[in-house]
C-alpha cells in the first residue's frame, strides 16, 4: 500500500514523521510575517484554545504539544472540552494563559510556560491586542498567526501548510489540503454556471437566545453562504459581520431557505448541536425556536426548508462541511448528491484524532410545525 494513503487512513494508528532534516524551518504566516523556528515545536501556547481541534487533523496526540491556551474552549464550549478530555484528560493540566472575553492574553503567564511558539488566531488579535506578535517577539518568542474565521475559504488551505510547517508535519497537511481541494471543488462544479440565481437565505445566527433575528452581515459567513451558492439577505441590510435583523424585515423578505445555528445551548433556549447531541433532539428544538422566534408564517418552513446547523463551523477547517451542507439546502437539484455525513466520517477516519460526533445539522422533519 502506498505510504502517503495509509497514513491518511489510519491517523490514530500510524506515527507521523515527526523528525525532519535538520535546519530552519521557516514560516510566512497569514498576515505575511516571516517566523523561524529552529526544529518543529513541541511546546505550544494556543491564543485560542479550540485550535487544538485543527492540529488533531495532523496530530495523533495533539494536547501533548500544548503548554498552554486561552479559556475559549473550557469556558465557551464544555461539550466540545469534554469531547477532548474524554479522549485526552490531561487536558485538564494545561494552564490559562489568557482569557478570550476580557484582558486578553496573559505575557507573564505565556512566559512561563517556555512556550517554542504561540498560535495566535487573525481572527481574534484584536480581542487579545493587536500589537500582541510583536510583543512577544521582542521577548524571543515566536509567534505565528493562522486564521479560519475571517476569510475561511481563503485562508484555511495557507493556514494548515503553516500548522504543518510548525508540527513538522507538511506531508500530513498536504494530504488535508488536498482533501479540503477536493471536497470544494465539487461544490464550485455543481454550481457553475450559477449567476444570480441563488435562493434568498436567513441564517438565523444562535437562534432562540437572543431576539430574533441576529444574523451574519458582511463577513465570514457570508462568504461561505455564498459559495454554497446562497444570497445572504443579513448582507443586504448590515454593514457590519454581525447585526440584529427586524422580524418585520425578515417575514417581509420572505427567504427561500432558513438556517438557524445551534452548539452547546442546551437548557438555554436554543438549538443543541455537536457532541453528544442526538438528531432527534436537535430537530425538536430547531421546530421550538422556530415557533418562539415568530416565524412559522415564512414560506421556507412552510416548504420545509428550515434547517440548523453547528455554530462552530464558521471557526475550523472542517466547515467544508457545512459548505456541502448549506449547498445541499439551497441548490437540491444540482447538490443532492453531496453528502456531509459521508465527508465528516471521511474527516475522522483519514484524519481527526478527537473525532466529530453527535448532531451537527438537523432538518425540519414533517409535521413538526403546526
Amino acid at each position: 500500500m502506498n505510504r502517503r494513503i495509509l497514513l491518511g487512513s489510519l491517523p490514530a494508528l500510524a506515527a507521523p514523521r515527526l523528525l525532519r532534516a535538520q535546519g530552519t524551518i521557516r514560516i510566512t504566516d497569514v498576515l505575511g510575517r516571516q517566523v523561524s523556528l529552529p526544529r518543529p515545536a513541541r511546546r505550544i501556547v494556543l491564543g485560542q484554545g479550540r485550535h487544538v481541534f485543527a492540529m488533531a487533523l495532523l496530530h495523533p496526540d495533539p494536547v501533548s504539544l500544548v503548554v498552554g491556551w486561552a479559556d475559549d474552549l473550557r469556558g465557551q464550549n464544555p461539550p466540545d472540552y469534554a469531547a477532548l478530555r474524554a479522549r485526552f484528560p490531561q487536558a485538564d493540566a494545561i494552564p490559562l494563559v489568557g482569557r478570550v472575553q476580557g484582558d486578553g492574553m496573559s505575557v507573564e503567564a505565556v512566559l512561563a510556560t517556555r512556550p517554542d511558539v504561540v498560535i495566535l488566531s487573525g481572527g481574534g488579535l484584536r480581542r487579545m491586542g493587536e500589537g500582541l506578535p510583536d510583543r512577544l517577539t521582542a521577548l524571543g518568542i515566536p509567534v505565528v498567526v493562522i486564521d479560519f474565521f475571517t476569510d475561511p475559504i481563503r485562508d484555511t488551505r495557507r493556514s494548515m501548510a503553516v500548522l504543518g510547517q510548525v508540527l513538522g508535519l507538511e506531508d500530513r497537511a498536504a494530504a488535508f489540503q488536498a482533501f479540503y481541494a477536493e471536497r470544494l471543488d465539487r461544490i464550485t462544479t455543481r454550481l457553475s454556471g450559477l449567476g444570480e440565481a441563488r435562493p434568498k437565505v436567513l441564517v438565523h445566527a444562535h437562534a432562540g437566545g437572543p431576539p430574533c433575528c441576529s444574523s451574519p452581515g458582511k463577513g465570514a459567513f457570508d462568504s461561505m453562504i455564498r459559495f454554497a451558492g446562497g444570497h445572504n439577505i443579513g448582507a443586504e441590510m448590515l454593514p457590519g459581520a454581525t447585526g440584529q435583523l427586524p422580524l418585520e424585515y425578515v417575514l417581509a423578505t420572505q427567504p427561500a431557505v432558513y438556517v438557524a445555528t445551534g452548539g452547546p445551548y442546551a437548557g438555554r433556549g436554543g438549538i443543541p448541536l455537536g457532541p453528544g447531541v442526538p438528531v432527534a433532539e436537535a430537530e425538536r428544538e430547531l421546530a421550538a425556536v422556530i415557533r418562539r422566534s415568530h416565524l412559522e408564517s415564512l414560506s421556507a418552513v412552510k416548504a420545509r426548508r428550515a434547517h440548523a446547523i453547528w455554530h462552530g463551523f464558521n471557526d475550523t477547517p472542517a466547515h467544508m462541511v457545512m459548505l456541502e451542507a448549506m449547498a445541499r439546502w439551497f441548490h437540491p437539484d444540482r447538490c443532492a448528491d453531496l453528502s456531509p455525513a459521508a465527508t465528516m466520517a471521511d474527516l475522522n477516519t483519514r484524519f481527526l484524532s478527537i473525532p466529530m460526533e453527535g448532531a451537527h445539522w438537523a432538518d425540519l422533519q414533517p409535521g413538526a410545525i403546526q
